[in-house]
């Protein structure tokens, strides 16, 4: 409560000036009308109340909450806190113009420290102090949110291209509404008000993201982008190195996917909501088929991803290791649980997120678990129970054989995983095997809602691999094929493909899978781009959800905020 009482008078009038200053510069950014993102942006103007008066408060209040708690944070702890204790000492001799004198406990690129001593030199100011160094991050809070308002938008109008509807020019009440709360979630707002590694590289790999979401459209992309893609790609592992699986893994496979949909008619990627576990695997076999085919076409498309690895894989040799410093506590070593663990953490904080599937589950409670779990019919029965059991059996043995306690975990207990592992895992063997039951749920509940508009995880129709040909061949001469359901959804409400869906999985899997250390900010780039992928729940009217999310990231920051 103290801290609470402390906010109110810790912004002062000059920086609520500012914040409106910026706010009002971030929704004009936002006011472009090309799908060029800010290739020409058109300074609007008209105002309107409901649409820039309403982006100008929501990042205006984004700003003013995250300069209320870097307030709240150097007033009660002025000194270095937690990692801090390495990245502000670095920092401060990368501002003396030290830049050879490095600390071996920081196992991270010297990114960070390169960009605090631009902003220093920029502004002016005579030395880095903790409370300078916390500062930047005020502003990368805010282009956070201005890169993923854009990158939504970009991910709509690519979807519109994909089927054939009408571009959107205009940035959509949801992409903005989408883009704030990514910048909100509780993690990346934790961190926006201490010096360390995560806002940056969020707000790095999203600039990397812009730019990679502007190379799908149409035309093949000039040297001067792919170059420009190397040096993003390079900039993101300057700040993580995990940050490769994105821009290569993530990105790099989209560009794959995209070049090969514009040469190969028969490849088999159906929507997410048109697919299943079968679908899964054929759409896999059938783009690494497709690409055994189109090598030429496919390497002129991604070889910028494919220097960037190589200039990885360079590194790491160099290095003898992925980490630079206490390379003995950061082994990389196999841990499969990770990739049970994040299911929970994002149906906690896209709780409001599954509005849907609570009132369809109310509604209609067997036909929604019939759906959520693929017994739809005999055919996908079969299928829906091999998966449940597979899946099933293969969590059971990660977490009897491969469940890993790092000592950092129990080391401190100012971190939220300290008390997380206190309460479930280390209770018991017995606990920790019945942990795979929520993890499943999640896990279904958060596939759910990537599949978009009213639709479910598996098809109620076999699937589009098996007997697509059998309707085509049924079909009349004379009739006429009915217009698909995506034909009618506007651009916010179309969900991904299944192959975006699948290297979004790829690149969340190998980003944490050999990571022995639980840590909820492992977690941010994962969330972030699930986040991005969740269409719309509805497509006339505002999406009550993105209120209700808001509401729930306002909650878990100010429990937060009373419990430091």
């Amino acid at each position: 409560m103290e801290a609470l009482l402390t906010i109110g008078g810790s912004v002062t009038w000059a920086e609520i000036v500012q914040g409106l200053a910026l706010a009002v510069i971030v929704s004009q950014l936002l006011g472009t009308r090309s799908n060029r993102g800010w290739a020409q942006v058109v300074f609007t103007p008209t105002f309107s109340w409901r649409d820039d008066g309403i982006k100008i408060l929501s990042f205006w209040a984004l700003y003013l909450t995250a300069r209320c708690w870097l307030n709240l944070v150097n007033t009660h702890v002025p000194e270095p806190y937690l990692d801090e204790v390495f990245h502000i000492p670095q920092a401060q001799k990368y501002c003396e113009g030290r830049f050879w004198d490095w600390d071996d406990k920081i196992t991270t690129p010297p990114g960070l420290y390169l960009l605090s001593l631009t902003y220093h030199k920029l502004r002016m100011l005579p030395e880095c102090t903790p409370a300078s160094l916390r500062s930047n991050n005020v502003l990368a809070t805010l282009l956070t949110a201005l890169l993923a308002v854009q990158c939504r938008h970009l991910i709509e109008i690519r979807a519109a291209e994909r089927e054939g509807r009408r571009v959107p020019r205009s940035i959509s009440s949801y992409a903005s509404h989408t883009g704030v709360n990514i910048a909100a979630m509780p993690v990346i707002f934790f961190f926006s008000g201490l010096y360390y590694t995560d806002v940056f590289s969020a707000l790095v790999v999203l600039v990397a993201y812009h730019n990679h979401l502007l190379r799908l459209g149409a035309g093949t992309p000039s040297l001067v982008r792919d170059i420009w893609t190397v040096l993003l790609g390079v900039a993101a592992l300057f700040m993580r190195q995990t940050n490769v699986f994105w821009v290569v893994v993530y990105m790099g496979g989209s560009e794959a996917v995209h070049v090969l949909h514009r040469h190969v008619k028969d490849l088999h990627d159906p929507p997410l909501n048109q697919s299943g576990p079968v679908d899964w695997i054929f759409c896999a076999v059938s783009v690494a088929m497709a690409a055994l085919r189109n090598p030429w076409r496919l390497l002129r498309q991604i070889w910028p991803h494919i220097t960037i690895l190589a200039l990885f894989a360079g590194f790491v040799a160099w290095n003898g290791g992925v980490v630079l410093g206490d390379k003995s506590n950061h082994i990389a070593t196999l841990h499969l649980p990770q990739l049970l663990y994040i299911w929970p953490f994002f149906a906690f904080f896209s709780a409001p997120l599954l509005l849907r599937s609570v009132i369809l589950l109310f509604n209609q409670p067997f036909t929604y678990l019939q759906r959520l779990t693929g017994l739809t019919s005999r055919s996908q029965a079969l299928i829906a129970v091999l998966h449940i059991l597979l899946t099933t059996f293969i969590s059971l043995l990660a977490v009897r054989y491969n469940t890993i306690i790092h000592p950092f975990t129990l080391a401190d207990n100012r971190h939220y995983m300290f008390y997380v592992f206190r309460r479930t895992i280390l209770r018991g063997p017995v606990v920790r095997l019945a942990l795979v039951v929520p993890y499943t749920i999640c896990r279904w509940l958060v596939w759910d809602q990537l599949t978009g508009t009213g639709t479910t995880p598996f098809p109620a129709t076999p699937t589009a691999a098996v007997e697509g040909k059998d309707r085509d061949h049924d079909k009349k001469d004379n009739e006429e094929p009915p217009l698909p359901r995506q034909a009618t959804l506007s651009a916010s409400t179309l969900p991904p493909r299944t192959s975006t869906a699948l290297l979004w999985l790829l690149a969340t899997s190998l980003s944490l899978v050999t990571a022995p250390l639980v840590e909820p900010r492992y977690f941010i780039l994962p969330w972030v781009f699930y986040r991005l992928l969740v269409p719309a729940w509805t497509s006339g009217g505002p999406d009550v959800r993105l209120g209700l999310e808001r509401a729930w990231f306002i909650v878990i920051n100010v429990v937060t905020i009373c419990d430091t």
